[in-house]
């Protein structure tokens, strides 16, 4: 069985035969319409958000599976917070202010692709991406909230 595999970012949702999709898949030679409603029904609940999608293509059958992962953490981090972009100036300009409960939730989305082996640390992780986005958490530099954190000050989050 020769199979060939692609990744590809789609919108959640939004997944059609044009650009990116139909050139990655088109030489595959697999039914691009099955592809595109398989892709789009899997990635509806991130709507407006880039969705990493896998498709492993049979290339004699042509039969295809479509594996979805979770956006990226500065996509989720986005949405969360109902904005289009962080600041552009990450340190000297804030784009918005996060909650650590928003990371939490975030840091549950993402817990099977991050580093951490906890929910506290992979909230820390997330928190990093807001520090990169020139987002502050809490009203502060994350840096200082991933600090606090540390001390036990939002240990309440974790445990609900």
């Amino acid at each position: 069985m020769a199979s060939q595999t692609i990744e590809i970012l789609v919108e959640g949702g939004k997944a059609t035969p044009g650009p990116p999709l139909g050139p990655a898949i088109g030489p595959l030679g697999i039914n691009m319409m099955q592809v595109v409603e398989e892709i789009n029904k899997k990635t509806a609940d991130f709507g407006g958000m880039k969705v990493p999608v896998k498709i492993t293509a049979d290339m004699d059958t042509k039969d295809f599976e479509i594996s979805i992962g979770t956006p990226p953490t500065t996509a989720l981090v986005l949405d969360e917070l109902g904005i289009e972009s962080g600041s552009h100036e990450p340190g000297t300009e804030v784009a918005a202010d996060f909650s650590v409960e928003q990371a939490f939730k975030v840091a549950r989305m993402k817990f099977d692709d991050l580093l951490a082996n906890d929910y506290k640390h992979a909230t820390k992780e997330v928190i990093g991406t807001c520090v990169s986005m020139g987002i502050n958490v809490q009203g502060k530099d994350g840096r200082e909230t991933q600090k606090d954190i540390d001390n036990g000050d939002y240990d309440d989050v974790f445990t609900q």
